[in-house]
């Protein structure tokens, strides 16, 4: 059985990093920043972290990555089309005013396939509209999908920043997360989780 763990209070965007862990291992998706308060969550849960994944690589997403990554000895899995992002403050947006984030190259890059990591397997969709490189994941065992900033509840990520769209945001989540089955939960990667079936009949960009 895989479980998740999830917080609001990764830096001042309120980004949800997740730690999705089995009996023994861990991974842990969008560390955004607060790395100490990662490390004690991984701590308090004595599980093995073996990956970074990434939904995206906005600044509030990958703020963290570095001082996770060094910890565990852990690689970094991310989009091919935002991996340049990750050492770029400009098109990772960490330069609009903020302190700058550099973050090395991801050791991996996603094709959109099924993976299986310390023996927890998903499967990797394309969800492109907030940035072109958005990614959701999928765990199909455990019926839930980790969204990134494509779905939230009550809402979509915004499409106003560099490369957002917002009819391929709506035409992402519709061909690859609204034809999921109604009871999978989703964690976006901002507010609290929602299921597939409560976003299909009540979120106003779709009704």
């Amino acid at each position: 059985m895989i479980n998740v763990k999830y917080f609001v209070t990764t830096g001042p965007a309120a980004e949800n990093c997740y730690l999705i862990y089995n009996e023994e291992n861990l991974l842990v998706v969008d560390p955004g920043n607060d790395a100490e308060l990662i490390k004690k969550y991984i701590q308090e849960l004595n599980k093995k972290p073996v990956a970074i994944l990434l939904t995206h690589t906005h600044y509030d997403h990958i703020g963290a990555v570095e001082e996770i990554r060094r910890a565990y000895g852990i690689p970094v899995y991310v989009s091919p089309l935002e991996q340049e992002w990750l050492g770029n403050p400009q098109l990772n947006l960490s330069g609009m005013g903020g302190q700058p984030i550099i973050v090395s190259p991801a050791e991996q890059e996603f094709t959109m396939t099924q993976y299986t990591l310390g023996g927890m397997t998903f499967e990797v969709v394309p969800t492109p509209g907030h940035s072109i490189g958005g990614v959701s994941f999928i765990f199909h065992s455990d019926r839930f999908v980790v969204t990134g900033d494509a779905l939230f509840a009550g809402s979509i990520g915004r499409t106003d920043l560099f490369t957002g769209n917002t009819a391929q945001l709506l035409e992402s989540v519709q061909t690859q997360l609204f034809t999921l089955p109604a009871d999978y939960t989703a964690y976006p990667g901002h507010r609290g989780p929602t299921t597939i079936g409560q976003e299909i009949a009540t979120n106003p960009f779709f009704n």
